[in-house]
Protein backbone atom coordinates (compact mmCIF):
# COMPACT_ATOMS: atom_id res chain seq x y z
CA UNK A 1 0.00 0.00 0.00
CA UNK A 2 1.25 3.31 -0.98
CA UNK A 3 2.15 5.69 2.19
CA UNK A 4 0.38 8.82 2.98
CA UNK A 5 2.50 12.27 4.66
CA UNK A 6 1.91 15.00 2.78
CA UNK A 7 0.22 15.60 -0.81
CA UNK A 8 -0.73 19.24 -2.47
CA UNK A 9 -3.50 17.72 -5.50
CA UNK A 10 -5.71 19.94 -7.64
CA UNK A 11 -9.43 19.55 -6.19
CA UNK A 12 -12.15 18.36 -8.06
CA UNK A 13 -15.62 19.07 -6.82
CA UNK A 14 -18.36 15.84 -6.70
CA UNK A 15 -21.45 18.51 -6.13
CA UNK A 16 -23.99 15.52 -5.19
CA UNK A 17 -25.17 14.14 -1.58
CA UNK A 18 -25.42 9.98 -0.87
CA UNK A 19 -23.03 9.00 -4.16
CA UNK A 20 -22.98 5.48 -3.79
CA UNK A 21 -20.36 2.96 -4.39
CA UNK A 22 -22.66 1.64 -7.53
CA UNK A 23 -21.95 5.04 -9.12
CA UNK A 24 -18.56 5.14 -8.30
CA UNK A 25 -17.95 1.33 -9.71
CA UNK A 26 -20.87 -0.20 -11.52
CA UNK A 27 -21.79 -3.58 -10.79
CA UNK A 28 -20.77 -5.08 -14.74
CA UNK A 29 -17.31 -4.21 -13.66
CA UNK A 30 -16.99 -6.23 -10.29
CA UNK A 31 -16.17 -9.60 -12.01
CA UNK A 32 -12.64 -9.24 -12.20
CA UNK A 33 -10.51 -11.16 -9.83
CA UNK A 34 -7.82 -8.91 -9.89
CA UNK A 35 -7.20 -5.57 -7.74
CA UNK A 36 -5.91 -3.53 -10.82
CA UNK A 37 -8.20 -2.04 -13.72
CA UNK A 38 -10.90 -0.03 -12.13
CA UNK A 39 -9.69 3.41 -12.62
CA UNK A 40 -11.05 3.65 -16.22
CA UNK A 41 -14.42 2.68 -15.37
CA UNK A 42 -15.07 4.85 -11.83
CA UNK A 43 -18.06 7.13 -12.43
CA UNK A 44 -18.59 5.09 -15.74
CA UNK A 45 -22.25 6.04 -16.05
CA UNK A 46 -21.62 9.03 -15.14
CA UNK A 47 -18.55 10.12 -16.96
CA UNK A 48 -19.55 8.10 -20.14
CA UNK A 49 -22.43 8.74 -22.76
CA UNK A 50 -22.19 4.65 -23.85
CA UNK A 51 -23.13 2.10 -21.73
CA UNK A 52 -20.01 0.57 -20.19
CA UNK A 53 -18.97 -3.31 -19.93
CA UNK A 54 -15.53 -5.02 -19.03
CA UNK A 55 -12.70 -4.91 -21.38
CA UNK A 56 -13.67 -2.10 -23.77
CA UNK A 57 -10.81 0.22 -24.89
CA UNK A 58 -11.45 3.67 -23.22
CA UNK A 59 -10.79 5.18 -26.34
CA UNK A 60 -13.74 3.73 -28.22
CA UNK A 61 -16.10 5.53 -25.75
CA UNK A 62 -18.02 8.83 -25.71
CA UNK A 63 -17.44 10.30 -22.88
CA UNK A 64 -20.06 13.04 -21.14
CA UNK A 65 -18.58 16.76 -21.12
CA UNK A 66 -21.14 17.90 -18.75
CA UNK A 67 -19.65 14.84 -16.22
CA UNK A 68 -17.08 17.19 -13.84
CA UNK A 69 -14.10 14.81 -14.59
CA UNK A 70 -13.87 15.28 -18.04
CA UNK A 71 -13.49 18.94 -17.69
CA UNK A 72 -10.24 20.46 -18.78
CA UNK A 73 -9.65 22.33 -15.64
CA UNK A 74 -10.08 19.12 -13.55
CA UNK A 75 -7.78 16.60 -15.49
CA UNK A 76 -5.53 15.49 -13.29
CA UNK A 77 -7.14 16.54 -10.14
CA UNK A 78 -5.90 13.75 -7.09
CA UNK A 79 -8.21 15.16 -3.98
CA UNK A 80 -11.89 14.72 -4.56
CA UNK A 81 -14.01 17.06 -2.39
CA UNK A 82 -17.63 15.65 -1.89
CA UNK A 83 -21.40 16.26 -0.16
CA UNK A 84 -22.70 14.20 2.84
CA UNK A 85 -23.27 10.21 3.02
CA UNK A 86 -20.31 9.70 0.36
CA UNK A 87 -19.70 5.82 -0.62
CA UNK A 88 -23.23 4.57 0.94
CA UNK A 89 -24.86 2.01 -0.95
CA UNK A 90 -23.13 -1.90 -1.08
CA UNK A 91 -19.83 -2.89 0.62
CA UNK A 92 -17.65 -3.42 -2.21
CA UNK A 93 -13.67 -2.64 -1.82
CA UNK A 94 -13.61 -2.09 -5.57
CA UNK A 95 -14.98 1.48 -5.04
CA UNK A 96 -11.62 2.89 -2.88
CA UNK A 97 -9.82 1.09 -5.64
CA UNK A 98 -11.48 2.65 -8.66
CA UNK A 99 -10.79 6.16 -6.82
CA UNK A 100 -6.90 5.60 -6.47
CA UNK A 101 -6.25 4.19 -9.23
CA UNK A 102 -8.21 6.88 -11.00
CA UNK A 103 -5.55 9.08 -9.04
CA UNK A 104 -7.49 9.92 -6.05
CA UNK A 105 -5.32 10.20 -3.27
CA UNK A 106 -7.46 12.28 -0.86
CA UNK A 107 -11.46 12.78 -0.65
CA UNK A 108 -13.25 15.84 1.76
CA UNK A 109 -16.66 15.28 2.87
CA UNK A 110 -18.86 16.30 5.72
CA UNK A 111 -19.63 12.27 6.28
CA UNK A 112 -19.39 8.97 4.96
CA UNK A 113 -21.01 5.50 4.76
CA UNK A 114 -18.91 3.33 7.43
CA UNK A 115 -17.37 0.56 5.22
CA UNK A 116 -16.46 2.47 2.69
CA UNK A 117 -15.14 5.03 4.95
CA UNK A 118 -13.24 1.67 6.23
CA UNK A 119 -12.15 0.16 3.12
CA UNK A 120 -10.49 3.57 2.04
CA UNK A 121 -7.82 3.70 5.25
CA UNK A 122 -6.94 0.12 4.17
CA UNK A 123 -6.53 0.68 0.89
CA UNK A 124 -4.43 3.86 1.03
CA UNK A 125 -7.03 6.31 0.62
CA UNK A 126 -7.45 9.17 3.07
CA UNK A 127 -11.10 10.17 3.57
CA UNK A 128 -11.29 13.47 5.53
CA UNK A 129 -13.94 14.90 7.54
CA UNK A 130 -14.73 18.42 7.56
CA UNK A 131 -17.91 20.78 8.41
CA UNK A 132 -20.72 21.09 6.17
CA UNK A 133 -19.98 24.56 6.69
CA UNK A 134 -16.01 24.31 5.61
CA UNK A 135 -17.03 21.68 2.42
CA UNK A 136 -19.23 24.40 1.45
CA UNK A 137 -16.56 27.11 1.79
CA UNK A 138 -14.21 25.02 -0.33
CA UNK A 139 -16.78 24.08 -3.29
CA UNK A 140 -17.19 28.08 -3.41
CA UNK A 141 -13.74 28.74 -3.83
CA UNK A 142 -13.01 25.80 -6.30
CA UNK A 143 -15.65 27.35 -8.57
CA UNK A 144 -13.91 30.58 -8.45
CA UNK A 145 -10.38 29.77 -8.76
CA UNK A 146 -9.89 27.76 -11.86
CA UNK A 147 -6.73 25.37 -10.55
CA UNK A 148 -7.46 25.43 -6.77
CA UNK A 149 -4.90 23.03 -4.97
CA UNK A 150 -4.74 21.78 -1.59
CA UNK A 151 -2.19 20.33 0.59
CA UNK A 152 -3.40 17.78 3.26
CA UNK A 153 -0.82 16.99 6.12
CA UNK A 154 -1.65 13.82 7.54
CA UNK A 155 1.19 14.40 10.61
CA UNK A 156 0.14 17.24 11.61
CA UNK A 157 -3.46 16.45 10.28
CA UNK A 158 -4.27 19.99 8.36
CA UNK A 159 -6.24 20.64 4.86
CA UNK A 160 -3.95 23.92 3.95
CA UNK A 161 -5.55 26.07 1.75
CA UNK A 162 -3.62 28.05 -0.82
CA UNK A 163 -3.76 31.35 1.16
CA UNK A 164 -2.52 29.58 4.17
CA UNK A 165 -5.43 29.10 6.02
CA UNK A 166 -5.98 25.27 8.03
CA UNK A 167 -8.45 23.37 8.50
CA UNK A 168 -7.50 20.20 11.24
CA UNK A 169 -9.19 17.15 10.85
CA UNK A 170 -9.42 14.03 13.06
CA UNK A 171 -8.44 10.98 12.17
CA UNK A 172 -8.03 7.66 14.25
CA UNK A 173 -4.45 7.07 15.69
CA UNK A 174 -4.07 3.63 14.30
CA UNK A 175 -5.50 4.66 10.83
CA UNK A 176 -3.19 7.16 10.80
CA UNK A 177 -0.26 5.45 11.64
CA UNK A 178 -0.94 2.62 8.81
CA UNK A 179 -1.42 5.45 6.28
CA UNK A 180 2.00 7.38 7.51
CA UNK A 181 4.05 3.67 6.89
CA UNK A 182 1.65 2.23 3.83
CA UNK A 183 0.42 -0.97 6.21
CA UNK A 184 -2.14 -2.38 5.10
CA UNK A 185 -3.51 -5.41 6.68
CA UNK A 186 -0.79 -7.75 5.06
CA UNK A 187 1.50 -5.12 5.67
CA UNK A 188 0.67 -5.00 9.06
CA UNK A 189 1.42 -8.94 9.63
CA UNK A 190 4.32 -9.14 7.85
CA UNK A 191 5.99 -7.13 10.59
CA UNK A 192 6.32 -10.18 12.22
CA UNK A 193 7.46 -12.30 9.51
CA UNK A 194 10.43 -13.47 11.61
CA UNK A 195 8.30 -14.66 14.60
CA UNK A 196 5.68 -16.47 12.06
CA UNK A 197 8.67 -18.38 10.78
CA UNK A 198 9.99 -19.17 14.19
CA UNK A 199 6.97 -20.26 15.23
CA UNK A 200 5.97 -22.35 11.64
CA UNK A 201 9.72 -23.88 12.39
CA UNK A 202 9.02 -25.27 16.09
CA UNK A 203 5.58 -26.35 15.26
CA UNK A 204 6.68 -28.87 12.29
CA UNK A 205 9.78 -29.89 14.45
CA UNK A 206 7.52 -30.70 17.19
CA UNK A 207 5.00 -32.27 14.67
CA UNK A 208 6.42 -33.71 11.98
CA UNK A 209 3.71 -35.39 10.10
CA UNK A 210 2.08 -31.48 9.64
CA UNK A 211 4.29 -31.63 6.95
CA UNK A 212 2.70 -35.22 5.41
CA UNK A 213 0.25 -34.44 2.58
CA UNK A 214 -2.85 -36.84 2.77
CA UNK A 215 -3.64 -39.46 0.65
CA UNK A 216 -7.20 -40.44 -0.77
Amino acid sequence: MKHFTLHQGLVAPMDRENVDTDAIIPKQFLKSIRKTGFGQNLFDEWRYLDAGFPGQDPASRRPNPDFVLNQPRFQGASILLARKNFGCGSSREHAPWALDQFGFRAIIAPSYADIFFNNSFKNGLLPIVLSEAQVSQLFDEVAAFPGYTLTVDLERQVVIKPNGDELPFDVQAFRKYCLLNGLDDIGLTLRHADKIKTFEATRLAQKPWLAQTMIG
